[in-house]
């Protein structure tokens, strides 16, 4: 494994055991996802670019594309969530409520 698959499956994981082990918050749970996604970013980037291939120069952009878009989902529910409950805490949070 080259130190660039290491480091980017690294940040993969750092990412995905802070959204298991840390959630308290859900703007924290938002960055870990954010974290997640850039890692996914530069791998595929740095896949296309490895295979010289152009069938998959839009797959880098599309996967940002789509991290825009659940990032401005994810604030968007973290504002509807903070002033309706006051807080972004995750416990806070129940699907039995309205």
């Amino acid at each position: 494994m080259t130190p660039v698959h290491f480091t980017c499956s690294s940040a993969f994981i750092l990412g995905l055991s802070g959204l298991a082990f840390h959630r308290t918050h859900l703007l924290s749970a938002l960055l870990c996802l954010e974290g997640m996604m850039l890692s996914l970013f530069i791998a595929l980037s740095l896949w296309t670019l490895e295979l010289n291939s152009t069938n998959f120069s839009t797959a880098p952009m599309l996967l940002l594309a789509f991290s825009a878009c659940e990032a401005s989902a994810g604030l968007a529910l973290l504002v509807a969530s903070s002033r309706t409950h006051g807080t972004d805490r995750l416990q806070s949070l129940s699907l039995l409520q309205c």
